[in-house]
């Protein structure tokens, strides 16, 4: 056994596939002073009884990004590290019984071309000739993923460990951490009963003991990890002499078959099968206060529970009938971590400093190599190659109790191959923070939908609609919504509409040195006191870090106002950057925002406030509304005249209703997203990401180089501009069918990928879909035909002029 360091650069707490990725990343990186704490043997969590399959598919560019990495990694690690591995590239077979299903098969087909993937669009027949065991009667098509295969999860792990401890690095077994102890300079202190570790950075890659061990950070700013654990059943079949036969004939493995509208996997283990179910009977683990888990559970399972997949066995005998013909050798029943989303928690841990979170990985075979990667990076670079928001930590806050993550756990297990469709959303976990109008959003027909845990109305149905979750399960923009959207826009077009907007995330900054401090972090200017303006803020690449809106109260004093999901993220940016005397208030909660748009708005405002209306835009004021104090901003996100109206939530509901009774029509998210396209107006973690650069994401007007300040990724951009940009930001109208370009859709030219986009919609004022996207610097000149693919279609598209489609002189804001 290693002795136990006094000192390492990084602590990672857990020896699972992810914790020993990681290690090996950060030795590969030339970090080879660190060191794993593994509370028994490596593999000992979920590692162990995994599956080990390792797909590229996923509708996320993230998540692809990384399970694509893994593949490339594996493939060549046995002989990197001189440690033999079981790896078979058997390639899969996914199984499309709708038209849905195959529109979501080549939009993911689409983005894995992009990243390199050779993947196809099979027919049944075709699948049938690689499959010959297969049912194909009732398939629309097949997905065939060539990359995809299976690994043998210990083997894997131990390569990682065995790599990263000939570059130098410690593994200390049987030494659970036990708590840590922050330094005045924010580094750490480690406890084990084998002694204490000094370190720079601590990483929780605990598994499904991630929860418990993100304990010991709550006194340093930490929070109760948002995760739960799941029973995951899976059943290895006795051997098949047909199975034995094949794979002698072809030299190979039978391709993994995934039956994702049935919701099981199906693979060849060695002579036999494994069958692995995701069932909506599905049962939460250690959910009970009553019955916690154990202090150690390793290399332990739970009890049988067939009755429980009994539909699904029965569903894939049917589909490969030849599964029937043998018995069952033995069922794997054991836990798994979830976060809410089914995604794991990769990134800086929220609200703690020199502490991230590598966890709740419920693929984590398949994406432990690109984790591993992405971890290394934000530690020792402070980013990540990839955007690697999806998965980020920070993207869940204070809602997540408990009760949201056991509802959101089971949803998502028995929910894993589901498509997830623009305009669905998931009933689990739902009304967890409410606007103080809620109720009466409700009453006006508010179709709901939530924003960093929020409940917003999405579009506002009148007597009739189809409210049903079935009514959503559609990749066209075409519903019960699609008229509702239309008659919103054009009310806050001709007339004034109202948005109830809870959830804005806000930010008081206060203090001698806040100016100064935030000069050295944003990207542009500061506005004078009594105005508004845009900022950024750049990593040290100069790629888009975060937006938010900039509002001078005073010579030393701000409202900084970001995205609902970006509280934390923009939280911990800010913390960071201020100098001590300088102090950060979080208001989120404490207040609401209504937008308050369209030509008669300033006609509604004057019956009921004693505010200046003609004040420029970007301009904001103190006042009262309905007789309430409130705070008036006027901008307008929709494009057209109009306020943000901010108050205090126990005054929000007598300024609505006075606001509704004034002529102002509701209207939701939807039409506003379709509005803010018509303007160019860019969202965060869409059109703004770290994937681009400032200058890429065509905001040079939002740059100051010649201002004395040295802020982040300044000496990036001075560079970047003296090479010139390679990739450019462009407006696009396409000719869409019935469906709208979603996010990470490919831009073709002369039948080459050429770009992506970034978000799309229809544009009811201008009546024509929209799509922003990123493309070549050649070919971003107005006119520029290219073409769009949607959903396998791809559609003509033509690239427009740098100004708004709508109102492109913005006559109509500054009325």
């Amino acid at each position: 056994m290693a002795d136990i360091p006094a000192k390492a650069r990084v602590a990672i707490i857990g020896g699972g596939v992810v914790g020993a990725s990681t290690l090996y990343h950060l030795a590969k990186a030339g970090w080879t002073d660190c060191v794993l704490l593994e509370k028994n043997e490596l593999t000992a969590g979920s590692t162990w009884h995994a599956a080990g399959n390792v797909p590229t598919f996923s509708t996320s560019w993230s998540i692809m990004n990384m399970q694509r990495y893994s593949t490339e990694l594996y493939s060549r690690l046995g002989e990197e590290v001189d440690y033999p591995m079981n790896y078979h590239q058997t390639g899969s077979l996914r199984l499309a019984h709708s038209k849905e299903r195959m529109q979501e098969f080549e939009r993911a087909a689409a983005m894995g071309r992009y990243q390199g993937i050779d993947i196809e669009i099979l027919t049944p027949g075709q699948a049938k000739e690689r499959y010959p065991f297969l049912e194909t009667h009732d398939l629309a098509g097949v997905l065939f993923d060539p990359e995809d295969g299976d690994i043998d999860p210990a083997q894997l792990t131990q390569a990682l460990a065995k790599g990263a401890r000939d570059m130098g690095q410690k593994i200390i077994r049987f030494c659970p951490a036990t708590g840590v102890t922050q330094k005045q300079d924010d580094t750490w202190i480690v406890h084990t009963d084998k002694g204490d570790i000094e370190c720079d950075y601590v990483v929780n890659a605990a598994g499904y003991y991630a929860q418990r061990v993100g304990k010991f950070f709550e006194p340093y700013g930490g929070r109760e990890v948002p995760m739960m654990v799941m029973s995951h059943q899976y059943l290895l079949s006795e051997e098949v002499p047909e199975i034995i036969e094949w794979s002698k004939e072809n030299g190979r493995k039978l391709p993994l078959l995934r039956d994702v509208d049935t919701s099981y996997y199906l693979r060849q283990e060695k002579n036999g099968f494994n069958l692995g179910p995701y069932e909506d009977t599905c049962k939460a683990a250690w959910e009970d206060p009553a019955d916690p888990m154990p202090e150690d559970f390793s290399f332990q399972l739970y009890p049988d529970d067939l009755d429980r997949i009994e539909w699904h066995i029965e569903d894939a005998m049917a589909r490969v009938p030849l599964l029937g013909t043998s018995g069952v050798n033995r069922v794997i029943n054991g836990p798994i971590p979830y976060a809410p989303d089914g995604l794991p928690m990769l990134g800086p841990m929220p609200g703690v400093k020199n502490a991230f979170e590598a966890h709740s990985f419920t693929f984590g075979i398949a994406q432990g190599g690109g984790a591993g990667k992405c971890m290394a990076e934000w530690i020792i670079d402070g980013y990540t190659e990839w955007d690697m928001w999806a998965v980020d930590p920070r993207r869940y806050t204070d809602y997540t109790d408990h009760d949201y993550c056991v509802q959101k756990g089971m949803e998502t297990y028995g929910n894993e191959y589901a498509m997830h469709f623009p305009h669905h959303e998931w009933p689990a976990g739902r009304n967890k923070k409410l606007s103080p109008v809620h109720a009466k959003i409700k009453k006006l027909g508010g179709v709901m939908g939530a924003y960093n845990g929020w409940e917003r109305a999405n579009w506002f149905a009148k007597d009739g609609d189809d409210t049903s979750l079935e009514a959503t399960h559609t990749w066209n923009r075409s519903g019960p919504w699609e008229q509702r959207i239309k008659e919103e826009c054009e009310n806050v077009r001709d007339n004034c509409g109202v948005l109830d907007l809870p959830g804005f995330s806000r930010f008081k900054l206060r203090g001698d040195g806040a100016a100064e401090a935030l000069r050295g972090l944003v990207s542009g200017g500061l506005p004078k006191v009594g105005r508004i303006n845009l900022v950024y803020i750049s990593d040290s690449r100069g790629r888009i870090l975060t937006e938010m809106s900039c509002i001078r109260t005073g010579e030393n004093e701000f409202l900084m106002i970001t995205a609902a999901t970006a509280q934390w993220h923009d939280r911990d940016i800010l913390v960071n950057a201020m100098p001590k005397g300088v102090t950060v208030e979080d208001v989120t909660t404490t207040r609401d925002t209504l937008i308050v748009t369209g030509p008669k708005s300033r006609d509604i405002l004057t019956e009921l406030t004693d505010a200046d209306l003609s004040t420029g835009w970007l301009t904001h004021q103190a006042a009262t509304v309905a007789g309430q104090p409130a705070f008036l901003i006027r901008v307008s996100f929709a494009g057209e005249l109009g306020w943000e109206v901010h108050a205090l939530n126990e005054h929000m509901p007598a300024i609505y209703d006075a606001i509704l009774d004034g002529g102002a029509k509701p209207f939701g998210m939807y039409a506003l997203n379709s509005m803010r396209l018509e303007k160019g107006y860019r969202a965060w973690k869409a059109d703004l990401s770290t994937d681009y650069s400032l200058l890429e994401g065509g905001l040079e007007r939002f740059v100051k180089l010649d201002k004395p300040q040295d802020f982040p990724g300044k000496a990036a951009i001075l560079s970047e501009k003296q090479q010139g940009v390679k990739k450019s930001f462009v407006t696009l109208v396409v000719d869409a069918g019935k469906a709208d370009a979603p996010y990470m859709s490919t831009i073709w030219h002369d039948g080459k990928v050429v770009g992506e986009t970034t978000s799309g919609a229809w544009g009811y004022r201008v009546n024509a879909s929209i799509a922003l996207g990123m493309v070549q610097i050649d070919l971003a000149a107005p006119g520029t035909e290219l073409e769009v693919e949607i959903y396998g279609e791809r559609c003509r598209a033509v690239v427009q002029k740098e100004e708004p489609l709508w109102d492109s002189a913005n006559e109509r804001l500054r009325a």
